[in-house]
């Protein structure tokens, strides 16, 4: 365990510490506790990890100048304006703990940069619908691309006929490298849940979690989605809301809907180990579908499911076998058929590192393998930004429902396959990233290891 050290005046400890802490690395996790009233929670997150928050906004900044062609002032304007008036007070409170605790520890960042990093998923929304009411042009970096492979299951299709659930994080290396943090937090309302997370995000962003009713959540974005709402509710408000809040899929259900704003659409999987019981909820902003199973699994791989959603909210293509998408719902597929009353965790680990091309019929990293690695295609992926960009899969999430009924859930840092990416050479051989270079770091596989409520 991490000390704490002192807060407010100098050998005065500051009482909103008092029950947090984080725990050194452990194969490439960093492991925070927090716990208290919103307040509390926030000025812990942001004090226990100030330095980390500060990293990791910085990246978000880059990406989003970047990509999205706008200043990081634009994205602050936009938290304050457009978000901040639809957020519940008790998420405003943990907020602004953030940014005070991250004051209290010398940063010059402020409130709405907690805020636009919060967002940060669902700025190319925004900023798209925002270009459009402008006459702007749209760059072509402004896109919901592929994030994410996934599958709940249970019944008959899994080993002991109770669920399993896994995930792995689609992104670019840089922000993807720092998506390595398991949030423990102990709220005075609502349930006691542990997620993965980005430093300085309320919600999971990338998003698994667990809570203490025995509710896990993940999901994988929808491709090429074009939708936002600017009267709505911001989404990483509601899916931290739906972590802490749910008991049930029906809550679930409820919570994700209420206020939603198109930002950052997904197919959410969600499973009930009280009920052993499953389900996608396909959040367009239009078109919305529940689909529940006790005898079956969901697959997520960044498809569009729901024809009228794919039709009215996207341009996605899924006749073309060569998109990522596609690539990897074939697979889900073969896989989940193939070994179908078989799955378990540990099987579940070996399809986050699959590296079976079913375009090109060879075992091959590339962006059509659930293992994705963009960076070592011979083509760049047709919804990511460039061609050999540093992104793919960077972090993993397996867990059962044992595991879930005791808060835990297995997570490797890295490609769960076991290759480790390093930046100095892919930077030398590909110049058109050196934007990246001041925060690209290597980014190694690490071993499976246990995230556990303590």
């Amino acid at each position: 365990m991490i000390s704490l050290g002192f807060g407010g005046k100098v050998g005065t400890p500051d009482p909103r510490l008092k029950n947090a802490y984080r725990m050194p690395p452990k194969n490439g996790w960093t492991y925070v506790h927090l716990e208290g009233a919103p307040s509390e929670i926030g000025f812990q997150h942001g004090w226990l990890i100030s330095k980390e928050i500060e990293d990791g906004l910085a990246v978000q900044e880059a990406e989003a100048e970047h990509d999205l062609k706008k200043p990081w002032q634009f994205f602050r304007d936009a938290g304050r304006d457009i978000l901040w008036p639809h957020v519940p007070d008790e998420y405003r409170q943990e907020l602004e703990g953030i940014a005070e605790g991250l004051k209290a520890r010398g940063s010059a960042l402020d409130l709405w940069d907690v805020v636009a990093l919060n967002a940060s998923m669902e700025w190319s929304y925004y900023t798209e619908q925002y270009d459009k009411e402008h006459g702007i042009a749209k760059p072509k970096t402004v896109t919901a691309g592929d994030h994410c492979s996934a599958f709940v299951a249970t019944g008959g299709y899994t080993k002991d006929g109770k669920v399993v659930i896994a995930h792995n994080n689609w992104t670019s290396y840089l922000d993807g490298e720092r998506w390595t943090y398991a949030f423990d937090v102990k709220p005075t309302s609502g349930h006691r849940f542990v997620m993965d997370g980005y430093p300085g995000m309320i919600h999971s962003a990338d998003d698994f979690g667990v809570n203490d009713a025995g509710i896990a959540i993940t999901e994988t974005t929808i491709t090429a989605f074009h939708g936002w709402d600017s009267n709505g509710t911001a989404e990483f408000v509601r899916a931290r809301k739906a972590m802490q809040y749910s008991e049930s899929i029906d809550d679930f259900d409820r919570i994700m809907r209420d206020g939603n704003n198109g930002g950052y659409a997904n197919d959410w999987l969600v499973a009930d180990v009280k009920t052993n019981e499953i389900a996608s909820l396909e959040l367009g902003l239009k078109n919305v579908e529940l689909k529940r199973s006790k005898d079956g699994y969901f697959a997520g791989a960044n498809f569009p499911i729901n024809e009228r959603l794919l039709k009215e909210e996207t341009d996605f293509d899924p006749k073309d076998a060569s998109l990522s998408g596609n690539a990897r719902r074939v697979r889900w597929e073969e896989l989940m058929q193939k070994n179908k009353g078989r799955i378990d965790a540990t099987m579940a680990k070996a399809f986050l590192a699959d590296h079976y091309d079913t375009v090109s019929k060879k075992i091959q990293p590339s962006e059509h393998t659930l293992c994705g690695h963009v960076d070592l295609s011979p083509r760049g992926m047709g919804d990511w930004k460039a061609k050999y960009e540093p992104a793919g899969a960077v972090q993993n999430k397996v867990a059962d429902a044992g595991l879930i009924g005791k808060m835990t859930f297995w997570a490797a840092a890295g490609h769960a396959c076991g290759l480790s990416f390093k930046a100095k050479p892919h930077l030398a051989a590909h110049p058109e990233f050196a934007w990246e270079a001041s925060l690209l770091h290597d980014m190694n596989a690490e071993k499976w290891t246990l995230v556990k409520g303590r």
